[in-house]
C-alpha cells in the first residue's frame, strides 16, 4: 500500500510527485499514456514555476531546454515587419523586473521539455514509483491512504466522486498549427515569448532551433503562415495541424475525503495568458507539502482543507482571466500577485562565500528567520510540529524582508509565513 496514489503523469502529477518524494513519502503515480507529451501544449513556465524548479534542483537543466526570449508579447502587423512593432506585457516580468523580485524569471519551456525533465527526477527518487499504460477504472483498484486526481479535463477520479465541473462550453475555436519554418532569422533582434499579429492570428515559438505554432482563424495552412510572417516563399516543414476548443470549467469542490483534484480535474482554463500549465504544477506542489506534512505526523487533518482555501482563488482568477477574449493582455503587477504572491521577499543574503535568496533558505518543515541568535524569543507556530531550522540574517536583510530589530519571521515550505513577531512579543 501507497501513501499516495497520483492519477496523471502531467505537470501537476509529476509535481505533487517530486514534492512528496522529496520528503520519502512512498507514491505510485499512474498514467494512461505510454510516454511524456510529445506536444509544446503549454510554452510558459512562469517565475513561481522557475522557483519550484529551482527548489528542486532543475533549474540549469530547465535553462537548457528553454528558449531564449523576452517574456512579452510583441505586436505588429507580420513578423517581417517586427522592427516596427512594440512590447505588450502580458502578466509577466521582464528580465528586468524579475531580478528584483526572484533569483530566477520566467522562461519559454515547452510542455514536451518540461514533463521529460519532472519525470526524469521523479523516477531518480526512491519512494516514488512510475506506472504508464494504466487506466483507471474504479477508486476501488487503488490501494492508497490518499489519491491525487490529475487526470484532465474528463477526470475518472473527479467522475467516480460525482463532483460536478461548471462547464459554460466552448468560448472560441481556433487552428492551431506546429511547424519549422525560419522565423527566427525573420524577427532578428525581437525575441519574444509571443507575437500578436493583425487578423487575429499569433506566433509562439515551441522549440529549438526552429520549431513554431501558429494560431488563428486561418483555413489555408502554409498560405495563411506565409502571409502572417510576411515572406512569401519561407519554407515550411508542417507536424501537426490542431483544431481547438477554448472552455474553461471549476469544479464545486476540490476534496472529497481523502481524495484530491489538481490541474484540470479542478479547473480548466484557455490558452490565454498561459496560467493552466502553472496553476496545476503550484497545485501539486502546494498538495504535496501539505500532505507529507500530515503523513509524516507534523500537522493535522485540517491542514488539508486549507489546500482549496488557499488554491481556489488562484484558480478562479485564472479561470476567469482566460475566458475573456482579452485575457492574455495583464499587467506584469496582476500577474505576479497571481503567481508568487504571498511569499517572503526574495532577498540576496551571504552565506559563505556566495549569495543565496531567502527562498533558497526555505526547508521542509518550519523555517526561522530572525535576526539574533537568542532563539529563546522565537515564537512557536501554532499546530505545527514541523522541525523547525534557523536562518540568522544580517541586519540588511533582515530589514529586506520586513523584520524589525529583535524580531522574527516562521515561513511554510512555500514561503508563506505562519507568524511574524517583533522584539518582546510573540
Amino acid at each position: 500500500m501507497f501513501d499516495v496514489a497520483i492519477i496523471g503523469a502531467g505537470p501537476g502529477g509529476l509535481a505533487a510527485a517530486a514534492t512528496l518524494g522529496s520528503y520519502g513519502v512512498s507514491t505510485l503515480v499512474l498514467d494512461r499514456r505510454s510516454s511524456a507529451s510529445a506536444l509544446p501544449k503549454a510554452t510558459v513556465a512562469s517565475t513561481g514555476t522557475m522557483e519550484l524548479l529551482r527548489r528542486f534542483g532543475l533549474e540549469e537543466r530547465a535553462w537548457s531546454r528553454a528558449i531564449d526570449v523576452e517574456w512579452q508579447a510583441w505586436q505588429c502587423a507580420t513578423l517581417a515587419e517586427a522592427d516596427a512593432g512594440s512590447a505588450v506585457e502580458v502578466g509577466l516580468p521582464t528580465r528586468a523586473q524579475a531580478a528584483l523580485l526572484s533569483p530566477t524569471r520566467p522562461a519559454l519551456l515547452p510542455q514536451d521539455e518540461l514533463e521529460p525533465l519532472l519525470e526524469e527526477h521523479v523516477r531518480s527518487l526512491p519512494s516514488v514509483r512510475v506506472e504508464r499504460g494504466f487506466e483507471l477504472r474504479s477508486l476501488s483498484q487503488l490501494h492508497a491512504r490518499y489519491v491525487i486526481g490529475a487526470d484532465g479535463i474528463h477526470s475518472k477520479v473527479r467522475e467516480e466522486l460525482g463532483i460536478r465541473i461548471e462547464d459554460p462550453g466552448p468560448l472560441a475555436e481556433r487552428l492551431a498549427v506546429l511547424f519549422r519554418a525560419p522565423l527566427w532569422e525573420v524577427v532578428r533582434e525581437h525575441r519574444y515569448g509571443i507575437y500578436f499579429l493583425d487578423g487575429d492570428r499569433s506566433f509562439i515559438p515551441a522549440g529549438r532551433p526552429d520549431r513554431w505554432i501558429f494560431a488563428g482563424p486561418c483555413a489555408k495552412t502554409e498560405p495563411s503562415i506565409r502571409d502572417a510572417a510576411g515572406v512569401p516563399d519561407l519554407p515550411i516543414e508542417l507536424e501537426r495541424v490542431m483544431p481547438v476548443s477554448f472552455g474553461v470549467g471549476l469544479a464545486e469542490r476540490f476534496r472529497e475525503g481523502s481524495v484530491f483534484l489538481i490541474r484540470d480535474a479542478a479547473h480548466r482554463v484557455t490558452p490565454r495568458g498561459g496560467t493552466g500549465l502553472n496553476t496545476a504544477i503550484r497545485d501539486g506542489f502546494d498538495l504535496g507539502w501539505k500532505l507529507a506534512w500530515v503523513l509524516n505526523g507534523w500537522a493535522g487533518d485540517e491542514l488539508l482543507d486549507s489546500y482549496e482555501r488557499e488554491r481556489r482563488p488562484v484558480a478562479e482568477f485564472n479561470t476567469e482571466r482566460s475566458s475573456r477574449p482579452d485575457g492574455s493582455l495583464l499587467g506584469t503587477a496582476f500577474g505576479l500577485a497571481a503567481d508568487i504572491g504571498g511569499r517572503i521577499p526574495h532577498v540576496w543574503v551571504p552565506r559563505g562565500d556566495r549569495l543565496v535568496s531567502t527562498l533558497d533558505l526555505l526547508g521542509p518543515g518550519l523555517t526561522v528567520f530572525t535576526g539574533t541568535t537568542c532563539e529563546s524569543k522565537l515564537p512557536p507556530a501554532d499546530n505545527f510540529s514541523a522541525p523547525p531550522t534557523t536562518e540568522i540574517l544580517d541586519p540588511i536583510s533582515a530589514r529586506a524582508i520586513g523584520l524589525t530589530p529583535g524580531g522574527s519571521l516562521i515561513a511554510r515550505p512555500d514561503g508563506a509565513a505562519v507568524r511574524v513577531a517583533t522584539a518582546g512579543r510573540a
